[in-house]
């Protein structure tokens, strides 16, 4: 009894999606870029997102901001609305990456637009690359309010995780019904 319960445990942890960073790759010529935005890809409305790219070559060599004359422009309802300045930051295994602050005015669609074109003596396409960042509703950019900390703040699940715990939470009933069931025989 003790084997089937081994496997069934084995199983079930296989079963069990785990969570995972979420980047989006695009590519343009012979640049491809990791796009992410903090916070987990869930930027709010009136509050300031990092928003990174991590730009490589093909065959994997990383383009640093200071290889590169990029550009960062945020649009809205196909109109540039702002082009924040792009900094060197690190982020995850990448360093010197172009990022930016980025705070979007309102809820809703927006895109996030980067090109750029090689230094002198740097061998890389010229690129453009739009990726589609949907923010939630927060505090309105014209005025930001400061929240004070709290020990009683309710901690919140991101959206895109809650269909991962349901299927979590369903497959290890089932596998507990089946391993009680076992047990009976």
């Amino acid at each position: 009894m003790s084997a089937l319960k081994n496997k069934t445990l084995l199983v079930a942890s296989l079963l069990v999606p785990t969570p995972v960073l979420a980047h989006n790759v695009k590519t343009s010529g012979n640049v491809a870029a990791t796009f992410h935005i903090e916070p987990n890809h869930n930027p709010r409305a009136g509050e300031s997102s990092l928003a990174w790219f991590a730009l490589t070559k093909q065959g994997g060599e990383l383009i640093s901001l200071d290889r590169c004359e990029c550009q960062l422009r945020v649009i809205s309802n196909q109109a540039t609305i702002a082009q924040p300045p792009l900094k060197a930051i690190k982020a995850e295994q990448y360093q010197g990456i172009p990022g930016a602050e980025v705070v979007f005015p309102k809820a809703g669609v927006y895109q996030l637009e980067i090109s750029g074109k090689p230094k002198a003596g740097e061998e890389f396409s010229e690129f453009k690359l739009a990726y589609d960042v949907t923010v939630q509703a927060g505090q309105t950019a014209a005025s930001p309010a400061i929240q004070e900390p709290s020990s009683n703040q309710n901690f919140a699940i991101p959206s895109y995780m809650i269909p991962g715990i349901i299927m979590s939470a369903l497959t290890l009933a089932g596998l507990t019904w089946v391993v009680k069931r076992s047990l009976k025989k």
